[in-house]
């Protein structure tokens, strides 16, 4: 009887069955094999399609290279192409038979996008990375979209703030005072003006990057629970990141003075608070940078120095006292990083394997400083 019924039935409940057999729930739906699905049923009928995709060009786990050598994919700039530029250039190092004096260390740390505590923070706090005993670290920088590449010698510090502010609660209905909205609304609009000030800063200074000034953005609001409740508080969030050349201790005591201004009982913690204020010596006198700049000025490669404007794992190595340069050679090449069809081109890549078959070797060739074990 069953295989009566499955010889005889009806086309269209085997391929209503076939298509609810492909799994497009969440949290991973499988949406290509609903796309070739459709596909095979538009040739079927001889109809026309046509997918509409946002964003990506390319599938960004594909790792497309288009005609123009342009290879798509999520961490095309930030940062697996530094991680294969670093081992190609080490295998070329080693097949070319080279020893130096120093030894060159890879570390590949987790974790640095999401604040980097249980990666970068924790690992330069553990024995086995003193047991390195390091002299210098070179981490990530950014790509240029000129023909120069970007070096970063300092960064701004992040702060992650959330300002809590409590008020009366009440019926919706009523003019209720001294509600949690009301001192809210003072925060937004001390730290947005603010901000507006510092986006002039840099808007009309032509000495100034971004590195140079604090940027400030709202990035999440809560409070409430239905519509006729007046809410008895609401939190507003902050991403901070301010240059290591400003004073931290008198930017916080600015919070707090718009914190005051609020209102009463309006209070702040961060669920992240950098105070490094640490510089890479960038003068030739130094000799890690020395190294680092003759180098480049050896291999014609125009160098711009910069603080970096978001937050790498660098600040953890600084903080122990250790110089740390970021920098990805990227030039000719648009800032895609967390980016909608971020891409490299190979050229691109394969001339940064150049530039650090150069760079490395200088680097570790650098003579005993005082005070090295």
């Amino acid at each position: 009887m069953a295989l009566q019924q499955a010889l005889t039935e009806d086309p269209s409940v085997t391929l209503f069955r076939e298509y609810l057999r492909l799994k497009t729930v969440h949290p991973e739906p499988d949406y290509d094999a609903a796309l070739r699905f459709l596909e095979r049923m538009a040739e079927e009928l001889g109809l026309p399609i046509k997918k509409v995709e946002e964003h990506w060009k390319y599938d960004p786990f594909a790792a497309v290279k288009d005609a123009d050598g342009n290879i798509y994919g999520r961490g095309s700039q930030d940062m697996k192409c530094v991680t294969i530029q670093y081992i190609e250039a080490i295998r070329r190092l080693k097949t070319a038979g080279k020893r130096f004096s120093r030894t060159i260390h890879l570390t590949f740390v987790p974790d640095e996008e999401v604040g980097g505590h249980k990666g970068m923070e924790t690992f330069v706090k553990l024995p086995e990375f003193h047991k390195l005993n390091i002299g210098f670290a070179l981490d990530e920088g950014l790509a240029n979209p000129t023909n120069a590449y970007t070096v970063f010698y300092g960064e701004r510090n992040p702060w992650w703030i959330t300002v809590h502010c409590p008020g009366s609660p009440g019926h919706g209905s009523r003019f209720v005072e001294n509600t949690a909205a009301e001192k809210l609304r003072r925060v937004i609009n001390s730290f947005l003006e603010f901000r507006e000030k510092e986006k002039h800063r840099l808007n009309t200074s032509e000495c100034f990057t971004l590195g140079d000034v604090t940027t400030v953005n709202m990035t999440m609001v809560k409070g409430g629970v239905a519509y006729n409740v007046v809410p008895a508080e609401m939190d507003v969030s902050f991403d901070l990141r301010i240059p290591p050349t400003d004073n931290l201790q008198e930017f916080e005591e600015k919070i707090k003075a718009w914190c005051k201004e609020a209102g009463e009982d309006v209070t702040y913690d961060f669920a992240q608070k950098h105070m490094d204020q640490n510089f890479t010596c960038t003068e030739e006198s130094d000799p890690w940078w020395h190294a680092f700049s003759s180098t480049c000025k050896a291999i014609n490669m125009t160098v711009k120095k910069e603080i970096f404007p978001a937050a790498t794992d660098s600040r953890f190595i600084r903080e122990e006292g250790l110089p740390a340069i970021g920098f990805s050679p990227m030039n000719l090449t648009p800032i895609l990083l967390h980016d909608h069809n971020e891409y490299l081109n190979e050229q691109v890549f394969l001339r940064g394997i150049q530039v650090y078959e150069r760079l490395l070797p200088a680097l570790a060739s650098v003579p005993p400083l005082s005070g090295e074990e």
